[in-house]
C-alpha cells in the first residue's frame, strides 16, 4: 500500500523505495516505531488501541496516525493505518471503515485546508479464527464498528490536539438546527473562523465572534432564538448577551487546554446536530508553514 504526504508537486524518487522492498522483507516493527516512523510535522507520535469480545473471542483493533495541518474533511493532508485480527468479509471492512471515518476524521478541522493525499487503510487477518463477519446487520459488525469508530475519533481528536501550532484542543456541538447538514455547516463555519480560532488562542471568550460564524455558514438561523454555552455557562439567549452571567467561570475554561461551545439554534422541533473538533490558531502555525519547503 502506498501512502505519501510531503511538497505537493513533487515527485518522489520510485526508485530509492522499491531497492528498499527487498531489504524490508522478514524485518518487524512495533505499533509504536511505525507510527514514530510516519511523523512530520508531527510533535508526537499518534496510536490508538481497542479490545472486544465477540461470541467469547477476543477482538483487537490497532491504529497509527499522522497529520498535524492541512487538516478539514475530507480527510486532511494525513495518513492513517488501522489493523485488527477479526474475520471480516472485504465489502463488511469497507462499508464498517466508511460510516467510522464519517463519524470521527469528517468531524476534525485544523485549518480548513484539505490535501491530495490523504489515505485510510483497514487490515483484517483474520487471526483471531471468529465467526467471519459478513453481513452488516449482525450483532458482530455493530459491535465491531462502535470499536473502529471509537479507535478513529481517539485518532482524530489526537490529530487536532497536534495542530500545528495549536496550543488548545476546540469542541463545538451544534444542536436543535433545521437538520443534521445545517448543523454541521455551522459547526465547521465556527471551527475554521480565523477570528473565533485566535479569540481561543488569546482566552477571549469573544462570543460575538461565534455568532458571527454562525451567521455566515450559509445555514437558515433565527437570530433572536439563538443560545450559546463556553464551558456550560451560558453567555447569550435570544440573541443577546445574558445580562448578569458569571465570568468568572468562563474566563477560567478559557484558559484551560479543551474548550468546550454549545451552540443552541433554537429550533426545539428539529433534531439536526453536529459535532466538530478544531484547535485554536497562534502565530505558531505561521512559522511551521511559512518556512516549511525551508
Amino acid at each position: 500500500m502506498v501512502a505519501s504526504t510531503g511538497v505537493i508537486g513533487e515527485v518522489l524518487d520510485a526508485g530509492k523505495m522499491i531497492a528498499a522492498f527487498d531489504g524490508l522483507l522478514g524485518q518487524q516493527a512495533s505499533w509504536e516505531q511505525a507510527a514514530q516512523a510516519i511523523c512530520t510535522t508531527d510533535t508526537f507520535a499518534k496510536g490508538a488501541t481497542r479490545q472486544i469480545e465477540i461470541d467469547g473471542i477476543k477482538i483487537t483493533l490497532n491504529g497509527i496516525a499522522k497529520g498535524s495541518g492541512m487538516i478539514a474533511p475530507d480527510m486532511a493532508t494525513m495518513l492513517c493505518y488501522v489493523g485488527t485480527d477479526a474475520a471480516i468479509s472485504q465489502h463488511c471492512l469497507q462499508q464498517l471503515l466508511s460510516r467510522a471515518i464519517d463519524k470521527s476524521f469528517h468531524c476534525i478541522t485544523v485549518d480548513s485546508d484539505t490535501s491530495t493525499s490523504d489515505s485510510v487503510y483497514a487490515i483484517a487477518s483474520g487471526g483471531a479464527n471468529n465467526r467471519q463477519i459478513d453481513r452488516l446487520d449482525s450483532d458482530a459488525a455493530t459491535m465491531l464498528e462502535a470499536a473502529l469508530t471509537d479507535l478513529l475519533t481517539d485518532l482524530a481528536v489526537q490529530v487536532v490536539k497536534d495542530g500545528e501550532g495549536a496550543t488548545k484542543l476546540i469542541r463545538i456541538s451544534v444542536r436543535h438546527a433545521a437538520d443534521d447538514q445545517d448543523a454541521r455547516m455551522i459547526a465547521l463555519s465556527v471551527a475554521n473562523s480565523p477570528l473565533v480560532k485566535t479569540a481561543i488562542a488569546g482566552e477571549d471568550a469573544n462570543w460575538g465572534r461565534i455568532v458571527m460564524a454562525v451567521g455566515k455558514s450559509g445555514a437558515m438561523i433565527d437570530r433572536d432564538a439563538l443560545a450559546i454555552s463556553i464551558g456550560g455557562v451560558i453567555i447569550a439567549e435570544k440573541g443577546e448577551a445574558v445580562e448578569g452571567y458569571d465570568e468568572a467561570p468562563v474566563t477560567a475554561h478559557m484558559k484551560g487546554q479543551t474548550i468546550d461551545i454549545d451552540i443552541d439554534i433554537g429550533q426545539p422541533e428539529a433534531g439536526g446536530h453536529a459535532y466538530i473538533y478544531s484547535c485554536d490558531l497562534t502565530h505558531g502555525y505561521i512559522s511551521i508553514n511559512a518556512d516549511y519547503r525551508s
